[in-house]
């Protein structure tokens, strides 16, 4: 009779701390509110150079010359794409073009 009341009471006080530790972790409790203070980032005066300075320091290149130049790329770059999916290497994926203009 002594071991089973002694089985019931170790029963009992389990039953107990499971209890308590159930009630503690879904107990609701109010968070302190967290003002998100907006961040204040410093713009840099100069990211590479000047875009206004440098724009203006360039010689004039006639607009007809830069858009030969970009055709010229476009043209090299699907070429090296079309060459690459005919045959499929990893040194074709990872030669440069013969563009002078840089990717």
């Amino acid at each position: 009779m002594i071991m089973l009341l002694m089985g019931l009471a170790l029963a009992m006080f389990g039953l107990a701390v499971t209890a308590a530790a159930f009630g503690a972790a879904t107990r609701n409790e109010a968070k302190p509110e967290v003002r998100v203070q907006p961040r204040v980032e410093a713009v840099p005066e100069r990211f590479f150079a000047d875009p206004h300075r440098a724009f203006h320091q360039q010689p004039n290149v006639p607009l007809e010359v830069l858009l030969l130049q970009i055709e010229q790329h476009v043209r090299l770059e699907q070429a090296a794409a079309e060459s690459f999916i005919h045959l499929p290497t990893s040194e074709a994926l990872n030669c440069r073009t013969e563009s002078p203009l840089v990717h």
